[in-house]
């Protein structure tokens, strides 16, 4: 993972980029970081099984960065975190956004909220291996198989939320 710090210690110098202080974001922020990083892995994930139509890569990244799949990698993920890393989920669960979800329940959006909040602790303080790890043991528990992301026919077409 030296890599992934390499690159945000290049990113801090060449972009003079202020210290992150981690304490110093609300939950709602951090989840705004988070909801990006995650969103880059996913795309990374699916462009790494081979080039097609953007279209179609849209379509089955929208798969896995949806408030429902995130709220499933939240309650896989809440028993393994730490107690820091579990205050910050809740926090993130527990945070007033001030607008209404748009393709589910509020339940299933704040739970997603409190994991992006999570990915997003876990990139500003550079954890960058821990990240990574909890999002591959939550892309496990999401079971989607190659037919879930094989091409569409057009019927039942997956709603783009977030």
């Amino acid at each position: 993972m030296d890599v992934l710090n390499d690159f945000l210690t290049f990113l801090e110098k060449e972009l003079s980029l202020d210290e992150m202080k981690v304490h110093t974001y609300s939950p709602l922020a951090l989840a705004y970081i988070g909801d990006s990083i995650y969103d880059l892995i996913i795309r990374t994930y699916i462009i790494s099984k081979g080039s097609k139509a953007v279209g179609k890569m849209h379509k089955e990244s929208s798969l896995y960065v949806n408030a429902k799949t995130q709220a499933k990698i939240y309650h896989t993920i809440k028993d393994t975190l730490t107690e820091e890393e579990l205050s910050v989920m809740k926090r993130g669960r527990n945070a007033k956004s001030g607008s209404k979800p748009k393709n589910t329940d509020l339940i299933t959006y704040k739970h997603a909220t409190g994991f992006e909040t999570l990915i997003g602790y876990l990139y500003v303080t550079k954890q960058l291996e821990r990240l990574v790890a909890l999002i591959a043991t939550g892309l496990k528990s999401t079971q989607l198989t190659q037919s879930d992301t094989a091409p569409s026919t057009g019927e039942n077409e997956v709603s783009h939320s977030d």
